[in-house]
């Protein structure tokens, strides 16, 4: 190897990274804005690690002063053990009633039940069983993870790939030709749209041949959720790429939308207990809509009718992403 010449590849990298002013701003705000970002929502006086949902009130239990749990007031025993079920909820806590309820594929619900015998001994609390079948956290993890993967897939796919062409002269060699900017967006849109659902298909028939998932609605619905929550995240994805012209900066920008969806979406935890403000701003993003409709597909058979409002969502969301992505779209 020619060290000189490796020098002066590495001196010209350097050079060319500090003198785009917006991907270094970008490369320093963006950490602290995410560590700003997670104090804010598990802001409190220590992180609580559980959550049990409390009916009724309170009747001086020992268990209820236990540090590192959330208590949360649950008022429809229904709805409360659906939560439970569904690993939103660790435990369902009934102090009046001396009964608890817990799912046994929860490891934090067992933990919670061996913290309450030892609280409240010699107290007995009769333990109540969760109706309904049992969910794994693998069943529920499932959708938000096939989601999530489709989400890097046409965020990437699409706006880091447009901002190479145009950083490298494709777009502006391909401006000379009579191909329209409506036939080359078209292209890329449809292009990623089938890549991404072929591949998220093959990724569903083999996690679900080595671990089998629960699926109790329909197959059409959940694939029907997924193409137009693709359409939604790669039109997010041309509004980034329509006049980006640094690489850094599209990776910085596609990762400031991508990362946040991914921890507020309810891909890997249920946002029960996640600070008012940051629930109502997850609505804002086509994630969550996508994982939210293919959970309740498949966890629970809901139909089209029972989706029909993350259908609209999402609906809504694409068309106005890609008309603001076709607006801004510009060759060079």
């Amino acid at each position: 190897m020619n060290f000189s010449r490796f020098w002066a590849l590495l001196v010209c990298r350097n050079r060319e990274f500090l003198r785009d002013r917006s991907a270094l701003t970008w490369n320093l705000l963006f950490p602290i804005s995410l560590i700003a970002g997670f104090a804010f929502a598990f802001s409190g006086p220590g992180l609580a690690l559980y959550k049990v949902g409390v009916l009724g009130d309170a009747d001086g239990s020992a268990f209820l002063q236990t540090r590192y749990i959330q208590f949360m007031p649950a008022a429809d025993l229904p709805a409360a053990l659906i939560k439970v079920e569904r690993h939103q909820l660790d435990m369902l806590f009934d102090p009046g009633g001396r009964r608890y309820w817990i799912n046994d594929e929860s490891p934090k619900g067992y933990i919670l039940e061996q913290v309450l015998r030892g609280a409240d001994a010699p107290s007995t609390f009769d333990k109540q069983r969760v109706s309904g079948r049992i969910i794994r956290y693998v069943d529920w993890v499932a959708p938000g993870v096939l989601a999530m993967n489709m989400m890097f897939s046409c965020l990437f796919g699409v706006g880091y790939v447009i901002v190479r062409y145009r950083k490298n002269g494709m777009l502006k060699r391909l401006k000379a030709t009579p191909l329209t900017s409506l036939e080359f967006l078209s292209a890329q849109v449809v292009s990623r749209w089938w890549l991404t659902l072929a591949t998220t298909v093959l990724v569903f028939v083999g996690a679900d041949f080595f671990i089998g998932f629960p699926m109790h609605g329909s197959y059409f619905n959940l694939l029907l959720v997924f193409a137009i929550g693709a359409l939604s995240l790669i039109s997010l994805g041309m509004v980034v790429s329509a006049r980006t012209t640094s690489e850094e900066l599209a990776g910085g920008l596609l990762n400031l939308l991508s990362w946040p969806m991914t921890f507020l979406s309810g891909v890997w935890f249920s946002l029960e207990g996640v600070h008012p403000f940051l629930q109502r701003c997850a609505q804002f993003a086509p994630l969550t809509h996508m994982i939210d409709a293919a959970r309740a597909i498949m966890i629970d058979g809901a139909g089209l009718a029972d989706i029909s409002g993350h259908l609209l969502a999402l609906t809504a969301m694409s068309a106005g992403l890609m008309a603001v992505g076709a607006w801004l779209f510009r060759w060079e």
